[in-house]
Order: structure tokens, then sequence, then C-alpha cells
């Protein structure tokens, strides 16, 4: 999905200032505020194919919290795709072209597997085997093997292969992606020991960057496989913290009934195997 705030999307790009952890669009970014970490970027994005892309991944991650504001991020991505120059950049942009579909067939009002299948597929053949992009477009398959395909153990070793090329890379927000779906897959496989010290690991990289809008979803996650009372404290905790962040995730927000989910697509697909899906 994404990754730290080193570069949005999961790409390097020469480490931009405003993405790092602290910096202004990060701290927008981790606190729901993906309307104005935009702003920061559109004037840039206008002629730097780079921002583009970087802008279209932050509001295509607005999309997966909010089940909302889709066409501003196809508006973005579009802008993206007009500007690329280079095979890394188009690379990145049929990756973000990837994920939107995936995002829009897990929360969206309609399926888009096959364009998402397309899109990654170009992706991986513009990409080299050791590029800086494979670690997110092997989580992105995962998604789509897991959650569309109903593949678990196509999506495990695309998991596997995101995680230590995320770990390889430092890139410890999309680590904190595959901590939580290698996780997933073992409790659906009942090893809940495994399960346990994936989802704690997840929440603590997420606390550790400050991701705040993704701690939420680490939380609730780990109650899943926590005792009691201990469950009852996360669950909580994220109730508190959904509701200091206005209601997002909306997936949770449902989940946990803390506050009311306004932009619930038609179908209603919200909830927690839609959270599981794409937290």
């Amino acid at each position: 999905m994404s990754e730290h705030g080193r570069a949005l999307g999961g790409w390097d790009r020469g480490g931009r200032a405003p993405q790092e952890p602290g910096g202004t669009v990060w701290r927008l970014r981790s606190r729901a505020c993906w309307q104005e970490a935009a702003e920061l970027l559109r004037p840039a994005a206008e002629h730097d194919p780079t921002v583009a892309l970087e802008m279209a991944e932050l509001l295509i991650e607005q999309c997966m919290f909010t089940a909302a504001h889709w066409q501003q991020a196809e508006q973005a991505l579009r802008l993206a795709e007009a500007g690329v120059a280079t095979a890394e950049q188009r690379a990145a942009a049929s990756c973000a072209r990837g994920f939107l579909a995936y995002v829009a067939s897990v929360l969206g009002p309609r399926d888009r597997l096959d364009e998402a299948q397309a899109a990654l597929g170009r992706t991986s053949a513009l990409l080299p085997p050791d590029a800086p992009g494979r670690p997110l477009l092997d989580f992105r398959r995962g998604l789509v093997a897991e959650n569309l395909l109903r593949d678990p153990t196509a999506a495990w070793i695309a998991y596997r292969r995101a995680h230590d090329g995320a770990r390889a890379h430092g890139d410890e927000l999309l680590t904190s992606y595959t901590w939580r779906h290698l996780a997933a897959l073992a409790l659906a496989g009942g090893d809940t020991s495994r399960a346990r010290e994936g989802f704690a690991a997840s929440l603590e990289l997420r606390e550790q960057l400050g991701f705040t809008v993704g701690v939420a979803p680490a939380l609730a996650a780990l109650a899943e496989v926590s005792e009691p009372a201990e469950a009852a404290r996360l669950r909580a905790e994220a109730a508190r913290l959904v509701q200091a962040l206005g209601g997002v995730p909306v997936w949770l927000a449902r989940q946990l009934s803390a506050v009311p989910a306004p932009g619930a697509p038609p179908d209603g697909r919200i909830g927690q195997e839609a959270g599981d899906a794409i937290s």
C-alpha cells in the first residue's frame, strides 16, 4: 500500500524532505489530513512527474481510509500518468493505478479486478528484479491474491517477498503492513502465536513512525489475538483514536461503533472483512 514518509508509494525518490517523518506533508498525512497534504504538493505536481506521483499515492491512500474521494484520486493519477517520462515513473504510475483499482474493488461500488491485475502486471514488466519499487509491487499483488482472487498461498508468497524487500530497503511503514497481513494469514491458519507476533510488530512500527491514522487498525488487529481484558483495552484505545481523527478509517469506525462512518459505498461493504483487506 504505502510506506513510511521517505517516499510515498514505496519508490526511492531521493529522500525528499517533505516526505520525511516529521516533515509537514508527513505530519498531515499521518493525521488523516490528506487534502491539506496534497495541496502542499500540488504546485510542484503540475510540472514535476515525481511529485505528481506522490500526490496521487497520497490521495489513493485517502480513498483507502475514507472509502470516498475517488474522483480526486483519479484526477491526480491521470495527471501523474500524463507526465511520466522514465521507465521508473511509468512503473510507479502503473503500480498506483493497480492499487486504486484494488481499493475501489474492496471499498468502492464496482469490481475492478481485471484493471488491477493488468496494471500490476505492467508494473512488473517495467521493473528490474532488484528495483526499489519491487517490495511495494509484491505487497499489492499479495492484496489482490488474498482479497480478490481468494488465493492465500499466492498471497503469502507475495507478502513474504514484500516483507523481506521492505526490510532490506529500510521501508518501515511498508514493513508494518507486511507484518499485519502475514499475521492475518497466520491467524486464519490457526497460528495464534505467530499472528500475535506480527500484529504487535506492526503496531510498534506505526507508533514509532508516528503514523497515527494507521495505529487504530493495528490496535484492533492485536485485540483479535489478546486476552479479553487486554482486547477490550486495545479496542477502546482504537475507538478513541478513530473518534479523534474524525471517524477514519471509516470501516474501523463502523466495526468499533465508535463514531458514525460517513462515506460508506452503496453496497455497504465496510466492516471487518474490508478492514482486513486494506489495513
